[in-house]
């Protein structure tokens, strides 16, 4: 379903007094802990073993890992450096690394709650969704694709997946996930670039790409950084190419009518959220040189959009 969305220029009163109890240290604190508890008694009452794949997966030697794909000079952005999903470090970690996939098929599990109830195939039928929705556009048949903010690859397998014929890339602010994703490629027995870069600067060639994706990454950074984002995909894509990302809908039911309590323990572990829904994502990527996107409803809580250079 193709829907025009409209969007607030500013927080909601209930966003504003949530943001003012998370000033307060000791409560944020606590919120980001409940947060993280409820996530894994989720996961493991879905069969996601979260723990169990977090200590098999600690047997790597994952230094040496990061070194092999780390970026040394790579200057951090301020907001990469703060807490984000309930790591205090936030993506800068190797707890937030090793728990990602699991995080992905527990957070997803409710996404369809009232029909199929809350299962571990949330995450699997949301990405289909998501390459549903890429398959509709008849004339995109990439060669080259780009993956941003690709954290442990698990989009960007995806991507491989469906576009088996493309050369696929993965790029990454965090040298933790891209380790992984590095990894699991190699059980994979498969062949994915993975970059270690700031997707405002990827320092890739101009017009290299046929699709630029992003998937669930734009809630996490702040306005002025999408824009920059948009802006650098449009550089990196050919003639003719499409951006596509899929994230959360702002103006879902879902969210609108999410109960207070729960809004809180979403917000304690998305600082940017804010940000993210108050985004006229139209209009930023009319403004970086793309035609009027596409906007597909996928899910009772996420949007796809693509749009095409101008």
């Amino acid at each position: 379903m193709t829907v025009t969305q409209t969007y607030q220029t500013q927080p909601s009163l209930v966003s504003r007094l949530i943001n003012g109890i998370f000033a307060i240290k000791p409560i944020y604190n606590v919120a980001k802990h409940q947060a993280r508890q409820m996530m894994i008694t989720r996961a493991e009452k879905i069969g996601v073993p979260w723990r169990d794949n977090v200590n098999q997966l600690r047997s790597h030697d994952w230094e040496t890992e990061k070194a092999s794909i780390e970026s040394p000079d790579l200057v951090y952005p301020n907001y990469y450096l703060g807490s984000i999903h309930a790591y205090c470090n936030g993506d800068l970690d190797w707890k937030a690394a090793l728990e990602a996939e699991s995080a992905a098929y527990t957070v997803h599990s409710t996404i369809w709650k009232d029909t199929d109830g809350i299962s571990v195939n949330g995450d699997p039928k949301l990405r289909q969704a998501y390459h549903n929705v890429l398959k509709t556009q008849s004339d995109l048949n990439p060669q080259t694709i780009l993956d941003l903010g690709c954290s442990v690859g698990m989009s960007t397998f995806a991507l491989q997946n469906i576009y088996p014929q493309a050369k696929v890339t993965g790029l990454d602010l965090s040298p933790y996930h891209l380790s992984v994703a590095q990894y699991q490629t190699r059980k994979r027995q498969t062949k994915i670039n993975w970059i270690h870069a700031n997707a405002t600067s990827t320092h890739l060639r101009d017009q290299s790409f046929d699709l630029v994706s992003s998937f669930l990454m734009f809630h996490e950074i702040p306005q002025i950084t999408a824009k920059e984002i948009l802006q650098e995909a449009r550089r990196i894509l050919r003639r003719g190419g499409y951006f596509a990302m899929m994230d959360m809908n702002p103006n879902s039911e879902a969210y609108q009518k999410m109960p207070p309590y729960i809004f809180t323990l979403l917000k304690s572990t998305e600082p940017y959220l804010d940000q993210y829904f108050t985004l006229d994502i139209t209009s930023a990527l009319l403004e970086a040189g793309f035609t009027s996107p596409q906007i597909t409803i996928i899910s009772p809580r996420h949007r796809a959009i693509i749009a095409q250079v101008a």
